[in-house]
């Protein structure tokens, strides 16, 4: 029996409400950054296992973008999101005004990779900000970690800790849309919450909500 398996829909609740209002902090801030529209938000919050972890993702061979964060204070713990190649590509290309941009022709581009590290950073923040607001707890990030890779030599690690307890993880699914674009479609990414195995009581105990180990 894991912590995580404790998890109830209430549970899940909260942490999508936590996340609708992380969304709506970085939307405005990712609105001025690209200075287009961006409307965000959190359809589904979910717990998973780690193999379906790398599904959502889009398999363990696929390349994606990725931001990882440490969460240090009260509550320690990881963060990644993961945003899908081409959808990180887009709005790199817009940041550094070159909407030709491909990792596969400019994988060393110091400027690229600096926009989507901040592009990162703003996501993650905004989110980890939210949470800190609801729980009263102190959170903050660490410098974020930008990688290129497949997905499963992304996020094998971050997950390292916590399989020695669960084989479950927090999926937090963001939905991105920009106003007055032509891609009909929703770009999905995925926040990935890892709680260090005692940060979730401190949480949800500060959240008023009862955990049964």
């Amino acid at each position: 029996m894991t912590f995580l398996k404790s998890i109830s829909d209430v549970h899940l609740d909260i942490l999508k409400e936590v996340g609708n209002i992380g969304a709506g902090h970085a939307a405005t801030a990712l609105s001025t950054l690209l200075n287009t529209k961006i409307d965000m938000r959190v359809p589904r919050v979910r717990v998973v296992s780690f193999d379906e972890v790398m599904e959502l993702a889009g398999g363990a061979d696929n390349v994606v973008a990725s931001v990882f964060l440490r969460i240090e204070g009260d509550a320690p713990g990881s963060m990644f999101f993961i945003l899908p190649l081409p959808q990180a590509e887009k709005y790199i290309g817009q940041l550094i005004k070159k909407q030709s941009f491909t990792f596969a022709e400019e994988q060393e581009n110091e400027l690229a990779l600096s926009a989507l590290q901040e592009l990162g950073n703003i996501l993650s923040g905004s989110y980890l900000s939210s949470l800190s607001d609801f729980t009263q707890l102190s959170l903050y990030p660490s410098v974020p970690a930008l990688s290129i890779d497949m997905v499963g030599a992304v996020i094998s690690f971050g997950l390292l800790e916590l399989s020695q307890v669960s084989d479950y993880a927090i999926v937090i699914d963001t939905a991105l849309d920009e106003e007055d674009t032509q891609m009909p479609d929703s770009v999905n990414g995925h926040f990935f919450l890892l709680p260090d195995p005692d940060s979730f009581h401190t949480i949800f105990s500060a959240l008023g909500v009862k955990v049964d180990a």
